[in-house]
């Protein structure tokens, strides 16, 4: 099983992810082996995870919702499907 997830660091930015072990991942990023921008960013909590039976589909969905806007991503974590679909229309 392949997991995408967001986390939510400390200064209220997003950062998304994709990994094979959830929980370590998620130790890992706060004992600072995670990734170099959550380094300066700790402590981070998880607020988001799908999960995916190969690991292909699970890095194009984290690919996916790495070039989404952070109210957009917000708007997922918090389960307002009506903000979603407004923030994915195209703007004219």
């Amino acid at each position: 099983m392949y997991y995408v997830y967001i986390l939510c660091c400390s200064d209220g930015t997003f950062y998304v992810g994709s990994t094979s072990n959830l929980e370590s991942r998620i130790i890992a990023h706060n004992d600072g082996r995670g990734a170099s921008y959550t380094f300066k960013r700790r402590p981070v909590r998880l607020v988001y995870s799908e999960s995916f039976p190969g690991e292909s589909d699970a890095i194009r969905r984290e690919q996916q919702l790495k070039r989404w806007s952070a109210a957009k991503k917000e708007s997922l974590i918090t389960g307002d499907i009506q903000k979603l679909k407004r923030l994915s229309k195209p703007r004219s």
